[in-house]
């Protein structure tokens, strides 16, 4: 999958525009959106009182072996996760191209 218009390197490690389906009954890493350049999470845990963001984090942490937080976008489907590691340990825990 091509991640390269989706992550970034950021300070203290990247960055990755994803888009979340909530109230999935198969939740997991879908792959890059050809037309919005994001991630595709999708995730069991309602839109509410922030389990889905909740959610997100878990599922991205233990795909990628680092720690991962959403850092813009908590209330909207479009949302930005901070990662602790690099951009290649990203792009290779998800199996993205170089």
């Amino acid at each position: 999958m091509d991640l390269s218009k989706c992550l970034r390197p950021s300070t203290d490690g990247s960055e990755m525009d994803i888009i979340v389906t909530p109230n999935s009954t198969s939740p997991g890493v879908q792959g890059v959106d050809p037309w919005r350049h994001r991630l595709v999470v999708k995730v069991r845990a309602p839109p509410e009182d922030g389990k889905a963001n909740e959610e997100v984090e878990e599922l991205l942490s233990s795909v990628i072996g680092a720690r991962v937080t959403v850092s813009r976008g908590h209330t909207q489907r479009m949302k930005v996760v901070r990662i602790l590691a690099p951009v290649d340990a990203v792009r290779k825990a998800l199996g993205g191209t170089p």
